[in-house]
């Protein structure tokens, strides 16, 4: 009897660790930081490797060369935006553990209703830095979205032109890099249907590998727009929860000061009775 006692109360004490485990996760923060790593390392590496695929492209059928000495050219521009792909890799992963610090920290506070980091002006600062720099980047991924949506659309048209080839043979259709922007006017960079040139490329693995790649960075990013937006929703809630207990702070402190002045006001007309009966 005693032993089946025993393992109840074990059996209770697990559930109810487990419970309070579950129970001060940050379940929003932790679902859109998975997000926000998601996007973020899918758009990173995809963007990476479709912007590579994008030089073998240009060199191998248009026969762009890279300009000697520091011209700003179309290779230039690649090397930097893989430039801002690494910044971007390095600094969301920081920013989405700061945000995920941050959950834990509130949600815990949250619980206990009267945490030290929930009452303190500190927290609620660090919460609204947070929210003001999370709609920031939000803004930010939205800018990167509708960027990454150009070349999506670029290799979307050559690609149709590729799977279109046979319909419009008789079409004297070229694509010119002048037209992207990608040359200079004077340079004369193109590849017309029927050429050999642009079969090689069609058949190639190249071009389909990178529009796809693409493809996935651009979901990268609205997954990342996603998450971000799942943060200042949290990050919304979780100011509200402070400040709501801020006030239930003061209103205690209020409260506590309150009842101690009657209770000294009580015991000071005590000792005056007793005084005046002895």
């Amino acid at each position: 009897m005693e032993e089946n006692m025993d393992e109840s109360q074990s059996q209770k004490g697990c559930k109810e660790c487990c419970e309070r485990c579950v129970g001060s996760l940050p379940w929003a923060s932790l679902i859109a930081t998975i997000l926000l790593y998601m996007g973020v390392a899918l758009f990173c590496g995809c963007g990476h490797e479709a912007l590579s695929g994008t030089v073998t492209i240009l060199q191998n059928y248009f026969e762009v060369i890279r300009a000697p000495g520091g011209v700003l050219d179309v290779f230039t521009i690649i090397d930097i935006l893989k430039y801002i792909i690494y910044g971007l890799a390095a600094g969301f992963f920081v920013f989405g553990v700061l945000l995920l610090v941050e959950g834990f920290f509130t949600t815990g506070a949250i619980r206990d209703l009267y945490g030290e980091f929930k009452i303190t002006a500190c927290g609620r600062c660090l919460t609204a830095f947070l929210m003001v720099l999370a709609y920031l980047f939000f803004l930010v991924w939205l800018g990167v979205t509708a960027f990454t949506s150009l070349p999506v659309f670029m290799y979307y048209n050559v690609w149709s032109m590729c799977k279109n080839a046979t319909s419009v043979e008789g079409a004297n259709l070229c694509l010119d890099l002048r037209q992207f922007g990608a040359v200079t006017i004077s340079e004369e960079r193109k590849v017309c249907m029927g050429s050999e040139k642009f079969l090689n490329m069609c058949d190639s693995n190249e071009l389909d590998l990178t529009f796809h790649l693409f493809v996935c960075a651009l979901a990268g990013a609205g997954a990342a727009v996603i998450a971000m937006v799942h943060f200042l929703m949290a990050l919304a809630a979780n100011w509200g929860y402070l400040k709501d207990a801020s006030r239930m702070q003061k209103y205690e402190d209020i409260k506590s000061k309150e009842e101690q002045e009657l209770h000294d006001i009580h015991s000071t007309r005590s000792k005056e009775r007793l005084n005046a009966y002895t």
